[in-house]
C-alpha cells in the first residue's frame, strides 16, 4: 500500500474504506446499528489497513469491535473518525471533549489517528475554538493527527492562519461531475493533505463510458481509473464497498499509470 505523509510526519494510506453503511440493517445509513463487523473484516482481508468512520455515522463502535476481532495490531491500522460540527459538540470545551472521548470509546482505543471536524458551520470563531481544543488531545497523544472535513477555502484558511496545529487532512467530495478542484488545489498548497469522500459516486452513464474506454487500456475497471486518477493528482480516496471483490479491486490500483492524454479527458467528466 502506498502512503502519503501527512504534515505532522505521520503516513496515511492513500486509499482507505469508507464505513458509514457497515455495521447496520440492510446496509443503510439510517438503519438501526446490528453489530455486523463481517464487511470490515472482509476489508481487512482484502488488505485494507485505513478506516473512516465518524459519530454521525453510529458505528464507531462496530469498527472497533471489528479491530478487536481481527488478528491484527492496533498499531498496523490508520482510523478516521469526526466530530460533528453541531451545537452539542461545541458548545463549549467540555463538549468538544465529550465527543472525543465518546469517539475514544466507541472505538475502543486510546488514540486515535486522524480526528477531523466532520462539517464547518458559520461561526469561524467558534469552529477555532473547538480546534484549540482538538490541538490538546494532539499535545497529548491522544490525537495522533487532526483536520476537517467539507471545509471551503475561507474556511480552511481561517483555521490555517490562526492556529498553532495545521490541519492535516480536508476531507471533500470529489468524484467525475464534481471534481472539486479549486478546495482539492488549495489544499495541496497548503500543504493539507485532500481525501475525497464518495469517489465513486454520482457518476454518469456517458462518463462512466468514458472512464471504461480508458480502462480497458490498462485491463482496469471504471471505478479503478477514477482512483488511479485521484492518487495522480494528491488526493487521498476512500471508496466504500459492500463487496468483497469491489474492495479488492478498490485496491487494485497500483500497477498502473494514467497518461497526460487520460488525465485530460478524465479531468472533463
Amino acid at each position: 500500500m502506498e502512503t502519503v505523509t501527512l504534515n505532522t510526519g505521520i503516513k496515511l494510506p492513500i486509499v482507505g474504506s469508507g464505513t458509514n453503511t457497515f455495521g447496520k440493517v440492510d446496509n443503510n445509513y439510517m438503519g438501526e446499528i446490528n453489530g455486523d463487523t463481517s464487511e470490515i473484516l472482509a476489508a481487512i482481508r482484502s488488505g485494507y489497513r485505513h478506516f473512516d468512520t465518524a459519530i454521525s455515522y453510529r458505528n464507531e463502535s462496530v469498527l472497533g469491535k471489528a479491530l478487536q476481532e481481527s488478528d491484527k495490531d492496533r498499531s498496523e491500522f490508520f482510523i478516521t473518525s469526526k466530530i460533528p460540527g453541531k451545537e452539542e459538540y461545541y458548545a463549549d470545551e467540555e463538549a468538544v471533549k465529550k465527543g472525543v472521548e465518546q469517539s475514544l470509546k466507541a472505538l475502543d482505543t486510546d488514540y486515535i489517528d486522524l480526528y477531523l471536524i466532520h462539517h464547518p458551520w458559520d461561526n469561524l470563531d467558534q469552529i477555532l475554538s473547538m480546534w484549540r481544543v482538538l490541538e490538546s488531545y494532539v499535545d497529548k497523544g491522544t490525537l495522533k493527527a487532526i483536520g476537517v472535513s467539507n471545509f471551503n477555502e475561507t474556511e480552511l484558511g481561517y483555521i490555517i492562519e490562526n492556529s498553532r496545529i495545521k490541519p492535516a487532512v480536508n476531507q471533500v467530495e470529489s468524484h467525475p461531475g464534481n471534481w472539486n478542484d479549486e478546495i482539492v488545489n488549495y489544499s495541496l498548497e497548503h500543504q493539507v493533505v485532500p481525501e475525497a469522500w464518495g469517489p465513486l459516486k454520482g457518476v454518469s452513464d456517458d462518463a462512466q463510458e468514458t472512464l471504461r474506454k480508458i480502462g480497458e487500456k490498462y485491463n482496469k475497471t471504471w471505478a479503478q481509473v477514477v482512483l488511479r486518477y485521484q492518487i495522480e493528482r494528491g488526493v487521498v480516496v476512500i471508496p466504500k464497498s459492500h463487496n468483497q471483490e469491489r474492495q479488492k479491486q478498490n485496491l487494485a490500483v497500483f500497477d498502473f499509470e494514467l497518461t497526460e492524454e487520460d488525465k485530460q479527458l478524465i479531468s472533463q467528466q
